[in-house]
């Protein structure tokens, strides 16, 4: 079956139109990097790191495997997916490695999190 691909608009505002597309090409760097970012925060178990992380600063594997009640191979998985992502950085002291959130990335994740937190403090 061929796609009909015919507007029924009366009018297009190609000016408007134009602007758009502008605008567009312009955040095409920044659209691709909050993409990246949702995407990886895309899972449940994921989000929950990042919020723990954008709220305490830094965690290691041990503190996020039990407040998540996941294994400690679990929780470095994930915790795997979201640096080789680019989104967090760890850092070694003596036999622990802790993580946090890279700064860049604070910005676009920050207000994901204020939403979560504007809600508690109205329960």
């Amino acid at each position: 079956m061929k796609e009909d691909k015919t507007c029924i608009r009366v009018y297009a505002d190609e000016h408007r139109l134009n602007l758009c597309a502008e605008k567009l090409n312009s955040a095409e760097t920044m659209i691709q990097e909050l993409s990246q970012v949702l995407s990886l925060a895309g899972t449940e178990t994921r989000l929950k790191i990042l919020y723990l992380l954008e709220e305490e600063g830094e965690l290691c594997v041990c503190d996020l495997s039990d407040v998540l009640q996941m294994t400690m191979s679990a929780v470095s998985q994930q915790l795997r997916k979201l640096k080789d992502g680019g989104i967090i950085q760890s850092k070694k002291v003596g036999q622990t490695i802790f993580y946090s959130l890279k700064q860049d990335h604070l910005k676009i994740i920050n207000p994901l999190f204020k939403h979560i937190s504007s809600k508690l403090e109205q329960a």
